[in-house]
């Protein structure tokens, strides 16, 4: 590899942030005990969610109004104003949640800063990624931050026109095989999955990846072996 860039996911790659969610949506899901079985509301809350991916993007604050609405649908509007008020702040409570770096994240950075131009480029909400980011402490290891509102090709080709890089000489790392490695591949660049224990249904992908530009690691700090 004639690599030049080096591109990490933020959420579940640098820092934990699905598992906040998780514990999110099970706190919801009591909430609406009384209307539907659990697998009922978190399928109802999903469907929500997706739908209004188009609208809010991804993040924290589409969450909320997804939240919101699902309480809204599947309590055929009678859900009391207490109801709403304890969601607004389970959304609240999820910006106040602690910045937990993952295993080697910053040993690696490290190792790699100055040879590489290192850049995040993830999805969610601006204002709340680049909070993360600030309050993580990695934010002097990156060249530049792209919060991105989606990962498809465009959007990587987009980002590669701003870098002034060819797909060859990128490298992305990642823990969705949908968002970070399938359309990096049919760019023509380089892609790493590093599996996470939890991952959202809408990351999901039912079929398995062969291809000379894509490889599978467990933690981090393995890139450091693949690439040097």
């Amino acid at each position: 590899m004639n690599l030049k860039v080096i591109a990490f996911d933020a959420d579940d790659t640098l820092f934990i942030n699905e598992t906040y969610f998780a514990e999110t949506e099970e706190k919801f899901c009591a909430l609406m005990g009384d209307y539907l079985s659990h697998q009922g509301i978190s399928q109802q809350l999903f469907r929500i969610e997706i739908d209004n991916l188009q609208r809010y993007g991804y993040g924290i604050k589409g969450y909320i109004l997804s939240m919101i609405e699902a309480a809204m649908t599947i309590s055929n509007n009678t859900i009391p104003i207490e109801a709403i008020e304890k969601i607004i702040q389970y959304g609240k409570d999820l910006f106040d949640k602690p910045i937990v770096l993952l295993d080697g994240v910053e040993e690696t950075l490290e190792a790699l800063y100055g040879k590489y131009k290192l850049v995040v480029a993830t999805k969610g909400d601006l204002l709340d990624q680049r909070r993360k980011l600030h309050n993580s402490g990695l934010g002097k290891y990156f060249h530049h931050i792209e919060v991105m509102s989606d990962k498809q090709q465009i959007d990587y080709l987009d980002l590669l026109k701003r870098l002034e890089v060819k797909p060859e000489e990128f490298l992305m790392i990642g823990n969705s095989l949908k968002s970070d490695v399938l359309p990096v591949l049919e760019i023509g660049g380089h892609a790493v999955h590093i599996p996470f224990h939890t991952t959202w249904e809408h990351e999901r992908i039912d079929h398995k990846i062969i291809h000379s530009n894509f490889k599978s690691i467990k933690k981090i700090d393995e890139i450091l072996k693949t690439i040097r």
